[in-house]
């Protein structure tokens, strides 16, 4: 077994708190019986997001894109992208000739907590003053140029170039745009203004602009991925399974689905896999029973599922001497980073591992060598879980996707980070899919140029419907 893999070697001073460590860390662990289930509830929940008039509703949104296709290789021309998605937003002008990035320049941009809590109109107007100053500054306010529209927010889309927000998230609170269609707000906005030859001709969010960047670099590319602070997908589905989609599509044969996989679990279909630690990380968050799945693994939340563990482990006299250290009490002390640095520890086998030893020091905490052991068989446990949960999901997308071979394009910190998350992800879903040819590809900045590049498919797929 390649040591990128496989669990750290677990010998301690006593060998009978070896058996009582595993078997607290034992509800982390998937049974086969138990993640066939996780699949089969996967697939019926895509199922009934896709059907037209479900029996229930699902807890994944499998929103349409109205993207029907990938770059193909002929981008020509100039485009806007615009990424908003937190207090800082960036402006990206992206130049294609025959599919290549020939160059793109990049500025950034801070929102004021005034505009982010003030009028939806008010927002709109800076965000059109920022794109102003950015063609100003490059002595291009002449050009026509289409934008594509990261709008990394809750919204239903109703067409390529339609996003209704469903509810603000973050640090946006701005009154008179939920139920409203956030491009027409731009359009408007940019229309006000009278001096710029912009158009907003497509609206995204970061995990189809993954997707699309990824189609971008391998043209095998047909699922994106997100693993960041939180985590999503989104993949090519054929559109006579887009049951939901009514109406005639004419010569239309696939469409980007985005899974909104995060909630996956929100209606309970995954209770009975939630462990203790599961249970009151979700009960001590700030949403409760929402985003289920990606408490069970994301960037945001597995630091603080690892101190849960740390936690029981010291109540049961197994650490730390018998004593629980006031620090490792605080919720959100152990962040997601120190679970990366102890498993790099684990990864190299060192033996003295240093990376561990800090993020003790760090939280100034007294520990012996067996206190470094077992945090690096608890930082496995939860990363190998996520590995498989995610696996799962993956090769079930992977097995939906009418492709001899797939890429899939894969961003966040998380998945960057972290030395082994990649390798394990790669060898369950091998395991999962056996025979299935897949690749993972890290797929950089889908929310920047994937905007601009799905900016040059909206402006394609214009001209061809008005030829």
């Amino acid at each position: 077994m390649a040591p990128r893999i496989e669990a750290p070697e677990f010998q301690l001073s006593k060998t009978d708190v070896v058996k009582k460590v595993e078997d607290i860390l034992a509800p982390l662990k998937l049974s086969e019986e138990v993640q066939k289930r996780i699949r089969e509830v996967y697939d019926e929940e895509m199922r009934i997001g896709l059907a037209r008039n479900p029996s229930r509703k699902s807890c994944l949104q499998m929103e349409n894109t109205y993207l029907p296709e990938l770059p193909n290789g002929t981008e020509e021309g100039e485009y806007l992208a615009l990424d908003l998605g937190g207090t800082n937003f960036r402006v990206i002008l992206l130049q294609l000739e025959k599919g290549r990035v020939v160059s793109d320049e990049v500025q950034h941009y801070f929102v004021p907590e005034p505009l982010r809590v003030g009028p939806g109109s008010e927002l709109f107007d800076f965000l059109a003053a920022c794109i102003y100053d950015f063609l100003e500054t490059r002595s291009k306010l002449d050009h026509k140029l289409p934008l594509g529209f990261t709008f990394s927010f809750p919204m239903t889309q109703q067409d390529l170039n339609v996003g209704i927000l469903v509810s603000w998230t973050k640090s946006f609170n701005c009154p008179g745009v939920v139920g409203e269609d956030a491009v027409k707000m731009l359009n408007e906005a940019i229309q006000r203004r009278g001096d710029l030859e912009v158009e907003v001709v497509a609206v995204l969010n970061d995990t189809t602009g993954t997707l699309v960047q990824g189609a971008f670099l391998d043209r095998k590319c047909a699922i994106g991925l997100i693993i960041g602070t939180g985590s999503n997908a989104c993949y090519i589905e054929r559109v006579d399974r887009v049951e939901k989609w009514e109406g005639t599509h004419g010569d239309i044969k696939e469409v980007v689905v985005d899974i909104e996989w995060g909630a996956f679990g929100d209606n309970g279909v995954l209770d009975f896999m939630k462990t203790e630690y599961d249970q009151m990380l979700d009960k001590n968050s700030l949403l409760v029973g929402s985003f289920t799945f990606e408490k069970l693994f994301s960037g945001k939340y597995l630091g603080e599922l690892t101190r849960l563990v740390l936690v029981k482990l010291a109540e049961e006299g197994l650490m730390f001497g018998g004593k629980i250290p006031s620090q490792l009490l605080r919720p959100g002390s152990f962040p997601t980073r120190f679970v990366s640095l102890v498993e790099q520890d684990a990864v190299l086998k060192l033996a003295r591992p240093v990376s561990s030893e800090s993020c003790f020091h760090e939280l100034g905490i007294e520990h012996g060598s067996d206190d470094l052991k077992i945090l690096q068989q608890v930082c496995f446990a939860v990363t190998e879980r996520a590995a498989i949960l995610l696996a799962i999901c993956l090769s079930a997308t992977l097995m939906r996707v009418d492709r001899e071979e797939c890429t899939i394009a894969v961003d966040g910190s998380l998945y960057k980070y972290h030395p082994r998350l990649h390798h394990l992800l790669e060898h369950y879903i091998i395991k999962m899919t056996p025979g299935k040819k897949f690749s993972l590809l890290l797929a950089e900045d889908g929310s920047g140029k994937g905007a601009g590049l799905i900016a040059a498919i909206a402006n394609r797929l214009r001209t061809r419907k008005h030829s």
